[in-house]
């Protein structure tokens, strides 16, 4: 069996000002034409479809369009990330098209979705994990766990504090707040995957030979490298699940019995990468299929090419995995140099792309409209002034010369004293100041 494994579409998203709707149009058709090349069973996209969540319109005809045209060659599961509404996301889903299944509900997360191959034999079984917040997280599982395990969480009790006749205290018992996990992405992550053991156990044991399996999930794994472009999902200090909870099943006495999880397609973080691990499941994050921020870029540190992940599957797990690169439609770059090198043929082949400049050592008069001319496409400029020898600092007093002053922080600024005409506009600006800090008295 064959599964294509994606995330963070991010619809509606913009690249410093730029609008990416045709850069997601190219990607949504060579999506469909993947999945009819490698006859493709199954879609996974884990979390984080649209970029908001309240989504612009040209987005969600787009999603609906591209729907559409999966469907009608393989099918689909969806799950909502921290960025998407699930709320909105979720709407009506029992009632979508065939071949689309979303798992938008956390209450539903333990039912199982069994994916047939292309002969419409049972071949896989999908866990999706919508995305987890604790804060509503952690009071929706206890009941679950507690119905479904017979695992009950501890209620906090408290005590009202009432003042006696003699001024005195005493204590009445109150009722106890309701059961809740730990406010951490680990506890209800945790939690969800003991529901997914018992459930992975129940269906396992339901047929003769071993089912693969799958778990969508959308969170930040502890050892994943993160990007510019993510959203912070830090709850009371921490952001981050360990990667052992997905071979231990959260600790789930069914872990050993249920066969395990095979592979974990992740969603959230945008770059592409493979969690490495001595034992358990195979823990992959698709990454973005766009790149949404310079670091992403072709070329930066840690960059990798932007793709989706094509799984082959067995009885015995993964026997395959192959990234599949997305189409680039906007090239984006960091150009970083001295003014003379950015200005020399060597930088010729980045004049049509989304640019960012770091320009290094001197920052001459009208450097930056200089470099918009050279790169009209110039979104973010960074300027790092030279490593200046240690001199003399002015003292700011009430008689210090306030040009010097001026013109001392415009050389730690651009790395040069300032020109005879730029001093005279500085001049021009103080005395300015002075007219209208006395006319005001």
């Amino acid at each position: 069996m064959r599964i294509l494994h994606t995330s963070d579409w991010h619809l509606g998203r913009t690249f410093h000002g730029r609008v990416l709707d045709d850069a997601h149009a190219a990607f949504a058709d060579h999506l469909v034409e993947l999945v009819s090349a490698e006859s493709v069973d199954a879609v996974l996209v884990a979390g984080d479809v649209y970029d908001r969540a309240i989504p612009p319109n040209d987005a969600v005809a787009l999603l609906d369009e591209t729907l559409r045209r999966l469907t009608e060659r393989t099918r689909v599961v969806l799950t909502p990330g921290n960025h998407d509404s699930a709320r909105r996301l979720g709407f009506a889903a029992d009632l979508m098209r065939e071949g689309l299944i979303i798992r938008a509900r956390t209450a539903g997360l333990d039912r199982g979705i069994i994916l047939p191959d292309a002969d419409g034999n049972e071949a896989a079984i999908v866990h999706a994990l919508p995305y987890l917040d604790p804060d509503a997280a952690r009071e929706i599982l206890p009941p679950l766990l507690a119905e479904r395990l017979g695992e009950e969480t501890p209620a906090k009790h408290t005590a009202d504090n009432d003042q006696t006749e003699d001024g005195g205290t005493s204590s009445r018992p109150v009722q106890p707040e309701r059961p809740r996990l730990p406010r951490s992405h680990e506890a209800v992550v945790s939690a969800a995957l003991r529901l997914v053991a018992a459930d992975l156990d129940r269906l396992r044991a339901g047929h003769s030979r071993r089912l693969p399996s799958l778990l969508m999930a959308h969170a930040f794994v502890v050892g994943g490298e993160a990007c510019e472009s993510e959203r912070d999902i830090r709850v009371g200090g921490v952001d981050s699940v360990p990667s052992g909870v997905f071979t231990t099943l959260g600790g789930s006495p069914l872990a050993e019995r249920s066969g395990g999880l095979d592979y974990v397609a992740l969603g959230h973080l945008h770059r592409p990468q493979e969690l490495t691990r001595p034992t358990g499941p195979r823990l992959v994050y698709s990454g973005s299929p766009l790149p949404f921020s310079f670091d992403e870029a072709e070329g930066a540190r840690n960059s990798a090419t932007k793709s989706s992940v094509l799984l082959d599957l067995s009885a015995d797990g993964v026997t395959g995995l192959e990234r599949i690169p997305t189409p680039v439609l906007h090239q984006v770059r960091t150009l970083t140099g001295t003014m003379p090198e950015l200005l020399s043929p060597a930088f010729d082949d980045a004049t049509g792309a989304w640019v960012r400049v770091i320009l290094q050592g001197e920052r001459p008069p009208g450097a930056l409209a200089t470099l918009k001319e050279r790169f009209p496409s110039l979104l973010a400029f960074q300027h790092e002034a030279p490593t200046r020898t240690a001199r003399e600092r002015i003292t700011v007093t009430a008689a210090a010369d306030p040009l010097r002053i001026t013109e001392d922080f415009f050389d730690d600024v651009c790395g040069r004293a300032p020109q005879p005409s730029e001093r005279g506009v500085l001049r021009s600006a103080y005395e300015s100041a002075l007219v209208s800090a006395r006319s005001e008295r």
